[in-house]
């Protein structure tokens, strides 16, 4: 008789936005600890454990696709649809997974520094199954990352609409959602507007803690 399969997780980074409020540049493309913002996030899921890892590319593709040499890999999938909001990419990633036989998936934003291999770990470490619903919390507030078991894949993607990603779908199933402290270990807050790009000025990855800049300052509940 075959050995039952030990569970594994993939990762989905989220990096196809345009960043409309930044002035057109897309965050995937911001620098950060001596690469781009997009090698962080991949890094940090390939870092704490998952394997493979998907990344979800609209805006400049391209351009991302030429110089993020630290993307090597990945598996980059690229969302025509990408400026009629993230829902869209959340969308694609979770069917680019189809055949990976990944029992779950952490899904990880782009625009997020302060989130690094530890948090993902830490999460990893809570178990992993087909029915698994975990997000990052700090200080109790829920935030990213978040891991789906593969056995909510299809309805979270069929609620994935606009920008709301997964909030439709996690709002509605509230009660189930394990939550991990994180905030000892990570920062929550993102980069949205020009003030935000302060949050680039952390230590970077090579501090060994993922890239967390200090205190967690706000979690978004996305």
């Amino acid at each position: 008789m075959d050995e039952p399969m030990e569970p594994t997780a993939a990762g989905l980074v989220l990096a196809a936005g345009g960043g409309r409020r930044l002035g057109g540049r897309p965050k995937a493309l911001l620098e950060y600890g001596g690469g781009l913002l997009v090698e962080h996030a991949a890094g940090a899921l390939r870092a704490g454990g998952c394997d493979p890892v998907h990344v979800v590319l609209g805006a400049a593709a391209g351009e991302v696709r030429r110089r993020a040499a630290g993307l090597g890999g990945c598996l980059l999938v690229e969302n025509p649809d990408w400026a009629a909001g993230m829902g869209t990419s959340l969308r694609a990633g979770l069917l680019s997974l189809a055949g990976t036989g990944a029992t779950a998936v952490v899904v990880s934003l782009v625009d997020q520094p302060g989130i690094g291999a530890r948090a993902v770990a830490r999460l990893l470490a809570a178990g992993v199954t087909p029915g698994t619903l975990t997000a990052a919390a700090y200080q109790g507030r829920r935030g990213h990352p978040v891991v789906l078991g593969a056995g909510r894949w299809a309805a979270v993607a069929d609620r994935a609409e606009g920008d709301q990603g997964a909030r439709g779908y996690l709002r509605e199933h509230e009660s189930d959602i394990t939550l991990v402290e994180c905030a000892d270990i990570a920062a929550p807050d993102d980069i949205d507007t020009p003030a935000d790009l302060r949050l680039l000025a952390g230590p970077g990855p090579a501090a060994g803690n993922g890239g967390f800049p200090g205190p967690a300052l706000r979690a978004t509940n996305r």
